[in-house]
């Protein structure tokens, strides 16, 4: 029966990546050992499901991402020892075998003893050695240990464990009040008389039983009466406290350090955690200048329609040739760029760029997005209306298949899609190979509204495919809408030559790295995932959050702007910790992994999202998500209470103004 069951091990090591673990000699452990042979034949398909599985003695082989959290958090070297308390199965041991020079494990039960020490003589894990006995007390003979675990909850660590540590050696244990309530210790023994403890998250094992434990009678689990004080663990809040530099006001904070950090980072990604929040847009239009003024940057690509950025583009190089009737940022979300936080910071940008005479060396401003199919379409005709009379003809001609549907694009997706109407993929292609086959021709004549035309008529192509795919499943529209977004982007910085620098305003959803996130267990990938894979360190990813404060955003697509009360942060979340360091705004570095936050923060949590949309009744499911977030950022930029966007145009409050004044 084994033989006939495919084990799909790449998947299960995706998983635990996914989860955080990123250790190489424990992923390679656990992609090694064969847990199939650990587990009863009746359980065999389940073996590499991320579950505890039942075995003899009413005990459990442990879930895998615990054994590989515990096995990662004693941090091993290739020549320590460990001493592993609650042998179970023998899985456990085997994996640490692989990590460590020599393991000693202790099992309570003799059944489960002799067991496993067959069992891993059997598969040549020599360097595993099996003792029946009361773990509590440890196994003396063999001490000191570098690393020490246990598989098994007890009410406090057990002194005799504490006492055979080697200096500088570390104790994985859970521990807590009762047999239902634990937390995941990492004790690391500081000298003779002192250790550090730190908290590692919420766990469930079974209990610990033995003289310095949890003592057994037939119908309760109680705890011995001895007590032994322990340090009480520095909370994670407090760590983040000691490492966050304060911000005392947007404009009066000091960047010269996130200058630093940043360094020679060709792109820096910029991010918010809701499409409607008033110091996010302040936030980084401060630190967009800084990185103008002191670093050279050349443009700032946005998570807009490439046209309505286009109108934004004109007025802050001042390249507008004549007046436009044009509209700005006029389908929903409207607020999310027309507002007076954006307002300042563009009028800030024109007036930066009074100083060069060659428009050509002026900031630009781009979007990156794809849903402004129409308006491209226009854009394109209009382009080759001056430029190429005939060409312009060709193009009315393929984009009237497209037509029909300018009132609800999504409708010509769902007909496509069923073979009711033809796909217009053909001739937008075909469109787009025209403009580049003379693309040497246009480009001479004017580079820039070249760029725009080429850049327009891409995402007609692009757009066309993501109206019929959307239909396909999220996962699908979702990477195909930024793997766009990135496209554009590369295309900007080759268009603005090898030297360019670039500035990225989105959401935390689309700029921090989906493969630390629940996204990349799903399979999708994000522009910072793809600025990571292509540009390595020259990417710098900074994310933003808030506790509470109001939102602009809609309670369903396509309705009109609340102003919405944010919720307090979910207790088990990032927020949350932020919020109880105290501080009422922060920057928090990340990318040291040796700090002691960075690691207590690598593990998993919850990590709100607002976009244009906010449901607060159902905010847990429909806003939170688990995340690394050292690997999804470089750095942390935190207000603790916000507020909402000023909107302008129609959502505009009384005493707002009403419209851009860019197009004018």
């Amino acid at each position: 029966m084994e033989k006939l069951i495919k084990y799909d091990k790449a998947a299960f090591i995706n998983l635990l990546k996914s989860r955080g673990i990123r250790d190489d000699a424990v992923l390679k452990a656990m992609a090694t050992v064969p847990r199939e042979k650990f587990v009863g034949v009746h359980l065999l398909e389940f073996a590499y499901d991320d579950s505890p599985l039942p075995i003899e003695e009413g005990q459990t082989i442990s879930q895998p991402y615990i054994v590989a959290l515990m096995a990662e958090a004693l941090q091993l070297e290739p020549n320590d020892r460990v001493l592993e308390i609650g042998t179970g199965s023998g899985y456990a041991a085997a994996v640490l075998s692989k990590v460590a020079r020599e393991v000693y494990t202790i099992e309570r039960h003799q059944s489960l003893a002799l067991q496993a020490e067959t069992r891993l003589k059997q598969l040549k894990y020599d360097n595993v050695h099996v003792l029946c006995g009361d773990g509590t007390l440890g196994w003396p003979e063999h001490a000191p240990y570098e690393g020490i675990v246990v598989a098994a909850g007890g009410p406090e660590a057990p002194r005799s464990l504490i006492e055979q540590l080697a200096i500088g050696g570390r104790l994985v244990i859970p521990t807590g009040p009762s047999t239902r309530e634990q937390t995941l210790l990492r004790i690391t023994r500081i000298n003779h008389e002192e250790v550090e403890i730190e908290e590692l998250g919420a766990v469930r094992f079974v209990p610990l039983i033995g003289e310095e434990g949890w003592e057994e009678m037939e119908e309760e689990i109680r705890p011995r009466l001895k007590k032994i004080p322990i340090t009480k663990p520095q909370p994670v809040s407090e760590l983040i406290e000691k490492a966050a530099l304060h911000i005392p006001s947007i404009e009066s904070v000091d960047l010269s350090s996130l200058m630093k950090r940043i360094g020679d980072a060709r792109i820096v990604l910029l991010g918010e955690a809701s499409h409607g929040t008033a110091e996010f847009y302040q936030m980084r239009a401060r630190i967009t200048q800084e990185l103008i003024q002191h670093k050279g940057f050349r443009f700032v690509a946005v998570e807009a329609d490439w046209p309505d950025a286009a109108q934004i583009d004109h007025f802050v190089r001042d390249t507008r040739l004549e007046p436009t009737q044009e509209t700005t940022f006029s389908r929903f979300p409207t607020w999310m760029w027309a507002n007076v936080q954006v307002l300042e910071f563009v009028k800030w940008l024109r007036h930066y760029n009074e100083r060069f005479k060659n428009t050509d060396n002026r900031v630009g401003f781009y979007g990156l997005d794809l849903y402004s199919l129409y308006s491209s379409i226009n854009s394109v005709i209009n382009y080759l209306e001056g430029i190429d009379a005939e060409t312009a003809a060709i193009a009315r001609r393929r984009y009237g298949c497209l037509t029909p549907w300018e009132a609800d694009p999504a409708t010509y997706g769902a007909v496509a899609m069923t073979g009711k109407h033809k796909s217009c993929e053909e001739e937008v292609v075909a469109m787009l190979n025209e403009l580049m086959k003379k693309r040497l021709t246009y480009a001479e004549q004017d580079g820039r509204r070249f760029l725009d035309a080429v850049s327009n008529a891409r995402l007609v192509k692009n757009a066309e495919q993501y109206y019929r795919i959307m239909y396909m499943g999220s996962r699908e529209s979702w990477n195909f809408r930024d793997n766009h977004m990135f496209e554009t982007l590369t295309s900007l910085l080759d268009f603005h030559g090898p030297e360019a620098r670039a500035v990225v305003w989105e959401h935390n959803s689309h700029i921090g790295d989906a493969a630390a996130t629940d996204m990349g267990a799903r399979g999708e990938i994000n522009v910072g995932h793809l600025c990571r894979k292509k540009f390595g360190d020259s990417a710098y990813l900074i994310g933003f959050g808030t506790h509470t404060g109001t939102v602009a955003a809609a309670s369903d697509w396509g309705a009109p702007m609340e102003i919405k009360t944010v919720r307090p942060s979910h207790p088990d979340s990032y927020e949350r910790l932020c919020h109880e360091s105290g501080l009422n705004a922060f920057m928090l570095p990340l990318q040291d992994r040796r700090h002691r936050v960075v690691k207590e923060l690598s593990r998993p949590r919850l990590e709100r999202a607002i976009g244009v949309i906010y449901r607060p009744e159902t905010e847990l499911q429909s806003h939170y998500f688990n995340a690394s977030l050292p690997r999804q950022f470089d750095e942390y930029i935190w207000f603790d209470e916000t507020r909402a966007v000023d909107a302008l145009g129609p959502e505009a409050g009384i005493g707002m103004p009403e419209t851009f004044p860019f197009g004018l």
